[in-house]
């Protein structure tokens, strides 16, 4: 078979991720064995290819999956996920009990310090749904903020299913100063058991500031739609 020919008559199937690879597979082997003009009898059948039970089955494992997975986001979208936003302090309860993981900026409008706080958790919030991202004005909050002992700010206090189990105190966990990286306060979330790993492959190596942060979640945001297709 031309391997032309089958490259354009596969780039058509909706096969998934996993027939797009054998098929890749199947071209390279051809073309390493100079096979180019296979006879009829080692020609590919992409009928009976098309209508194999197992590959079927491998489609609709996968396309449930991505269905399943939309799903799940855009329930975590509507409980607050994927933003960084300002609450109240007579919303603050209900938000930090209605998501499994969340983390709360407690600020001043003033300090500069927060406002450095806030552009990196902005930058991190889209990246990982799994974690509710919110900010509470201090000078508003001032039962929360007794209860809970704020009393250096910016104080990032990090909630699972409703109980306040750490916190992050100035900057002391990001060397006590101003230029840290994005990626430096996200591997201390990671470490701290707040934020998911990320997947092997996304570019998680290496210093990385809230601009490169803004490019990978407009990737993020891109592949997401891509899967939801």
């Amino acid at each position: 078979m031309d391997p032309d020919a089958f490259k354009q008559t596969f780039s058509g199937l909706a096969l998934g991720n996993a027939m797009a690879a054998a098929a890749r597979d199947y071209q390279k082997e051809v073309l390493a064995n100079g096979k180019a003009q296979a006879t009829t009898n080692e020609d590919v059948d992409l009928d009976e290819l098309l209508d194999d039970p197992e590959l079927e089955k491998l489609h609709a494992e996968r396309v449930a999956a991505l269905k399943k997975e939309v799903e799940k986001r855009e329930v975590l979208k509507r409980q607050g996920h994927g933003e960084y936003r300002e609450v109240t302090e007579g919303d603050f309860l209900g938000e930090v009990t209605g998501s499994e993981k969340v983390i709360c900026h407690f600020y001043h409008r003033e300090f500069y310090r927060c406002k450095i706080m806030d552009k990196h958790l902005k930058a991190l919030a889209p990246l990982y749904l799994g974690t509710k991202f919110i900010k509470l004005d201090a000078e508003n909050a001032s039962f929360f903020v007794t209860k809970l002992a704020v009393k250096t700010l910016p104080c990032v206090i990090l909630f699972k299913k409703g109980i306040a189990c750490d916190r992050l105190v100035g900057f002391q966990d990001l060397g006590s100063k101003d230029d840290f990286s994005t990626r430096a306060l996200e591997n201390i979330l990671k470490k701290k058991g707040i934020i998911d790993e990320k997947k092997k492959g996304d570019g998680s190596d290496g210093e990385e500031d809230a601009d490169d942060f803004k490019n990978r979640r407009i990737r993020t945001s891109a592949a997401q739609d891509s899967d939801s297709d």
